[in-house]
């Protein structure tokens, strides 16, 4: 099964890459990996979530902004490798909550873009991670995250 036969049991479907929003790529592939930029909870529309997580948004949303963040990750894959089935493994992860200081549940929130790496890659998307808090994101976002993948050369 495809990561793409995957999403599509997700019911999910990949959206065009997110535009960088200032002087940055989006992906560089360097040798046999591929970094990807920090994105956030940008809808196909471009419209961003915002807010402080453990005040204005519950950690069940703010899941579910790591997750559409997971997916727009994805599209960036898409775009920079011309097929997902050239991942051989997600190795890493950098999840960053904009949260109050008092928040505490960081892991619960990132699991929202880790959950959708494992059911895309299954074993391949199980990845080393750090889910951390921060005082502020650009645009007031809820989570940015970012990512390093292993890839298999072109055919």
């Amino acid at each position: 099964m495809t990561p793409y036969d995957r999403l599509a049991q997700l019911g999910l479907t990949l959206p065009p890459p997110p535009k960088p929003v200032a002087t940055y790529v989006p992906s560089i592939i360097e040798g046999a990996m591929l970094y990807l930029s920090g994105q956030g909870p940008v809808e196909a529309d471009g419209r961003h979530h915002s807010g402080k997580v453990g005040q204005d948004v519950s950690v069940k949303e703010a899941y579910a902004h790591a997750r559409l963040t997971g997916l727009n990750l994805l599209a960036i894959m898409h775009d920079a490798l011309g097929d997902l089935a050239r991942v051989r493994r997600v190795v890493k992860i950098l999840g960053m909550v904009n949260a109050v200081p008092t928040f505490g549940e960081h892991p619960k929130v990132i699991n929202g873009c880790s959950d959708l790496m494992v059911e895309v890659f299954g074993e391949a998307g199980r990845h080393a991670r750090s889910a951390v808090g921060f005082g502020s994101l650009p645009n007031n976002i809820t989570v940015e995250i970012e990512a390093i993948v292993a890839i298999e050369a072109r055919a």
